[in-house]
């Protein structure tokens, strides 16, 4: 199975060497490659050529690494995009003997009831979040043109079309790393493209695929209302630490999203127009006065004459005019197809038509519904303004049951709240986010999350503010628990807002509530995190079931394994039984856009996988745990987090090493995302984001976050609980996914690479923390592979060990060039060149580990 991607893989490295000699001369070749070699002698264990490697860079200029870094960063995305390529065809679909998902499902429902089927199927709902990410560094110029060489590799054979050849020459002479720190409109805008480049085109596919499976096992067809995948944004929505989110900027995001889907939709009803020439239609169409062009192209021809209009309008800055519901999408779509099916051409109505027909119901007038996003901190002080202004007290001052009684009383009042006033900038800003949302189509938006929620009068506030800035419209909210504690204190959060009938009523017996999986791993560690969120989702989902109330979870999952990242399935087939009733909501950020979704067989099989496991789960869900197994994971989650605290929290001078040992420190004034790296500019570690915090560990390949505390929770109770922790490996998919990515940290956790930061970085005072941490991920690893009963990481999994150790020879040098420019940007503590080596080696690492933050 490898000789095709290797070989895709060395004729794009030649095809790279090449276009870097008719730049920079042949000498560059030559270096390139010494370097390569000695990469790979590092790799087998060779310190000598650790040095070497180290003078060499030592020796270079800041525009000399930059050549070095460029070549090993783009010669690692051309490594992925060739695999990429291979893992999605029909080649290597069959070489890495990998089933089509919702093939399988038809050997595992054998026996299942037609019409059990049937319901898990159209109660599916997966919706994608697609947000920024402040460590995703390449530009969105460069992406584009990795996606352009992944559709030209399906045409390769021997060598590469000249299209590749061109197109990796553009690559080179382009460069990949920004100059100025994106604007969230920028990211709003990249947002679009992915979903315009990608999901629209596979999407539909699915849809099909998930009808042929309906009709395969229940004998019918899917109705037509089921939509069973939408796509929503935080980008430009999510304002909670990023000052640059403004009302103005989301307004003006959504006009964007509005622009770009009426652009799609335009190129689809001109293609409809063209397909659709047929004059046999039902009676009530043929009434219309069509002349010659036919009953279809008569009523296509004014849809797309409005469309046409839209955009003028709304490239003017113009709302007013423009298609505002997609209902004015939608019924002429569904007429021409009710016709086409009464009389008789159903492979017409049922082809492209249905396609564009599902992307209305998907998509919408804006591509994506819009999420907003705010601090819990932010309401609380905008709700305080307002009470004082109306002289009813001191709202920050009462407890939480005056908050309430409050709240509750001004939401059933139907006087105007808000008084003329002069407010602050804070709580102005905060009021013109709701009247911005108050002037626009309601179905653009999403859901109303509330940051660091933790108390009832967090979600009333919204409800107050929402109410007070006419917003006629119930917007869902979810509040989003984010810490170990909140955790803890959700289900009796939700419990208490549950039992307000009036609530319930606005809330239609639905609710969203959030899951954190970013805050509560940096707040308790991993696996007391994965236990905490694992609890919180089981009491939650029996409190809505007490009260009659359909739970609708969102997962703030990222890329890595200490975010609540990893594989789909695993992660979907572990979830709490009963969970997924009411749907799957997941954010996908920054890298990981890419990485599942940045082409379109990608984004096919990607979804392929999500429909697969919860549809499995669905029809049969999994074991619930046994109360031995609960006992057991309650110590070990209160152990691990005592552990990880004691680091954290407790080692003296941790965080001092913690920012000498990664580039945790530049991190802030490298142009990467637009939002701020902390919430407090100022603050210490508390402040600082999750995501930065895990992206600074990757980056050093300690991945602390990820691991720490959790091995030593498993030796700990292993001596005693060897059978126990054995057969919740065995029978209970929460453990198993849980081990198995652990066991993929371990892979890409590097003591070697690690302790070489510490060497030129770290003070001598400070460096006997790294060697405790070093000391323990190598233990903690071997306590891993005694449970899985293996020799080895990964060795079960061939694929992704080869995969990974292929790129280990190219990350080698960017790591130690990464180093070199952190030692002389400490040095020197100027804006120079290194900045841009930095943040290309940044890059290079991340797509060498295939993620960041």
């Amino acid at each position: 199975m490898l000789e095709t991607i290797s070989k895709n893989v060395r004729l794009l490295g030649e095809e790279l060497g090449k276009t870097i000699a008719r730049d920079k001369g042949g000498v560059w070749l030559e270096n390139i490659e010494a370097v390569r070699m000695l990469g790979k002698d590092v790799i087998s264990g060779d310190e000598v050529a650790v040095r070497k490697l180290q003078q060499i860079f030592a020796d270079s200029s800041e525009e000399e690494l930059m050549i070095y870094a460029r070549a090993f960063s783009q010669f690692l995305n051309l490594a992925n995009i060739a695999e990429q390529q291979f893992t999605t065809s029909e080649m290597g679909l069959e070489q890495l003997d990998l089933p089509h998902p919702l093939t399988t499902l038809k050997e595992k429902f054998v026996g299942v009831a037609p019409e059990k089927i049937k319901a898990a199927i159209e109660s599916l709902h997966i919706e994608l979040v697609l947000t920024a990410h402040p460590t995703e560094v390449n530009r969105r110029t460069f992406i584009h043109k990795y996606h352009q060489l992944a559709d030209e590799l399906v045409n390769c054979d021997e060598e590469l079309t000249p299209r590749t050849q061109e197109i990796v020459e553009q690559a080179w002479h382009t460069n990949e790393i920004r100059n100025q720190r994106p604007t969230p409109l920028d990211e709003s805008k990249w947002g679009l493209d992915a979903v315009a480049d990608s999901l629209w085109f596979a999407i539909p596919q699915v849809m099909r695929e998930l009808d042929e499976l309906v009709v395969s096992l229940t004998g019918e067809s899917m109705d037509d209302d089921v939509t069973p995948i939408t796509v929503a944004s935080w980008m430009a929505g999510d304002r909670d630490g990023n000052p640059f989110v403004t009302a103005k900027l989301t307004e003006k995001a959504i006009m964007q999203a509005r622009l770009k889907a009426a652009e799609l939709y335009l190129e689809d009803f001109k293609t409809l127009y063209l397909e659709l020439s047929m004059h046999k239609a039902s009676a009530a169409l043929q009434q219309q006065d069509v002349a010659d062009i036919g009953p279809y192209r008569h009523i296509l021809k004014q849809v797309i004459a409005e469309l046409k209009n839209t955009i003028n309008l709304l490239q003017e800055g113009e709302t007013k005019g423009a298609i505002d519901h997609s209902s004015q999408l939608l019924a002429p779509l569904v007429s021409c197809r009710e016709s086409l099916l009464e009389v008789g051409l159903d492979r017409v109505a049922n082809s492209f038509l249905l396609d564009v027909i599902r992307k209305v119901k998907c998509f919408g007038i804006s591509l994506i519904k819009l999420d907003i996003r705010q601090h819990s901190e932010r309401h609380e002080g905008a709700i305080a303004e307002i009470v004082n202004a109306i002289d009813c007290g001191d709202y920050l001052a009462w407890d939480e049951e005056k908050r309430v009684a409050f709240l509750r009383s001004e939401l059933a009042n139907n006087r105007p709240l808000l008084p003329r006033a002069d407010w602050s900038a804070d709580t102005q800003e905060v009021l013109d986010t709701y009247f911005m949302m108050a002037s626009q189509p309601a179905e653009v938006f999403g859901i109303y999350i509330i940051s660091m929620a933790s108390k009832v009068s967090d979600v009333l506030a919204v409800n107050l503010l929402m109410k007070a800035t006419h917003l006629s419209w119930e917007m869902p909210i979810a509040p989003l628990f984010e810490t170990l504690d909140d955790l803890n204190n959700a289900p009796e959060v939700m419990q208490a807002l549950l039992q307000l009938p009036d609530y319930i009523e606005r809330c239609k017996s639905k609710h969203y509530v959030m899951i954190g999986y970013s805050d509560s791993s940096k707040d308790a560690g991993v696996l007391a995190a994965t236990w905490g969120q694992y609890r919180a989702q089981e009491a939650l989902a029996k409190v809505f079931k007490d009260a009659d109330v359909e739970l609708k979870l969102f997962h703030g999952r990222g890329g890595t394994i200490g975010r609540g990242g990893g594989p789909a399935h695993a992660a979907i087939a572990s979830q709490p039984p009963g969970t997924l009733a009411g749907g799957l909501r997941v954010t996908e950020q920054g890298e990981t856009i890419r990485y599942k979704f940045g082409l379109p067989n990608l984004a096919v099989r990607s979804l392929h996988l999500y429909a697969s496991a919860i549809l499995e789960s669905l029809v049969t869900p999994p074991p619930a745990p046994k109360d031995s197994w609960r006992e057991l994971m309650d110590r070990m989650a209160d152990y691990s987090c005592d552990v990880y605290r004691s680091y954290i929290r407790d080692k003296q001078d941790f965080v001092r090493y913690f920012r000498q040992a990664t580039p945790e420190q530049e991190l802030g004034s490298l142009p990467l995302g637009s939002r701020p790296s902390k919430r407090v500019p100022n603050g210490g570690i508390d402040s600082l984001r999750a995501i930065p915090w895990i992206f600074a560990w990757s980056q050093n390949r300690l991945v602390v976050p990820s691991w720490l505390g959790l091995g030593q929770s498993i030796e700990h109770f292993y001596q005693q609980e060897s059978a126990l922790i054995k057969e919740m490996y065995n029978q209970w998919p929460y453990f198993r996914s849980r081990m198995s990515l652990t066991e993929m940290v371990y892979l890409k956790s590097d003591t070697q690479i690690s302790n070489l930061y510490d060497e030129t970085l770290v003070e001598p005072a400070l460096k006997p923390i790294g060697d405790g941490l070093r000391d323990q991920v190598v233990k903690d690893e071997k306590t891993l592979l005694e449970v899985l009963a293996q020799s080895h990481t990964l060795e079960k999994d061939p694929w992704n060990l080869t995969s990974f150790e292929l790129r280990q020879p190219y990350l080698m040098p960017l790591h130690l060039m990464q180093i070199e420019t952190l030692k002389r940007l400490r040095e020197t503590n100027e804006d120079n060149c290194c900045q841009e080596v930095l943040m290309v080696t940044m890059a290079g690492i991340a797509t060498g580990l295939r993620n960041t933050g």
